[in-house]
């Protein structure tokens, strides 16, 4: 995944499974673990675009769309929610997503502009006489206008990561994994 992922291992002492490492790295095969681990976080992170909240429950700044004309943030087509996804295996489970956007959302950055020409078209109101901007095919002229260089500052907000919901969910997938494993093994 080349957006942004986190990863959840059993390496990580820090992690929610500290508690119950040591149980689990002497367990048979832990892709079971993993895959629902992955499902539950990626359930979990999918929730943060309907709450806009990050992990720390923080709320996001809203955008400018939002701003402007309502709705949600992240949330116009969805795509980047749609788009999260996890990759399990028997040491670990990376949860994340391929939109090469995600990254400027999750950690926040600068996005630098160069200057540039556009050619703006617009729509004349016949009853009005008002011009608006409208789409190529449906504008009656059209008009160069050069767009200086700028950077667009764009706000932190977060959606991958755990929160203690998540953590507290982390941990009873594991104990209930460990007490299938010993009942199979029994």
């Amino acid at each position: 995944m080349t957006g942004a992922l986190i990863r959840i291992s059993l390496k990580d002492a820090d992690n929610a499974l500290a508690p119950l490492a040591g149980y689990i790295a002497r367990a048979g095969d832990k892709l079971g673990l993993f895959e629902n681990i992955g499902a539950s976080v990626t359930t979990s992170t999918q929730h943060r675009f309907e709450t806009s909240k990050a992990p720390d429950g923080s709320p996001w700044p809203p955008s400018l769309r939002v701003k402007k004309h309502g709705g949600f943030t992240l949330r116009l087509t969805a795509r980047l929610m749609r788009s999260i996804t996890y990759q399990a295996s028997s040491d670990n489970v990376e949860i994340g997503t391929n939109v090469v956007y995600a990254a400027i959302h999750q950690f926040g950055g600068l996005i630098n502009k160069a200057a540039r020409t556009a050619v703006l078209h617009f729509k004349t109101n016949s009853k009005t006489g008002q011009s608006r901007f409208a789409k190529p095919n449906k504008a009656d002229r059209a008009r160069k206008a050069e767009i200086g260089a700028h950077t667009i500052t764009m706000p932190v907000r977060a959606f991958l990561g755990l929160d203690d919901d998540d953590e507290r969910e982390i941990l009873s997938i594991a104990e209930q994994w460990l007490a299938s494993e010993n009942g199979a093994a029994a």
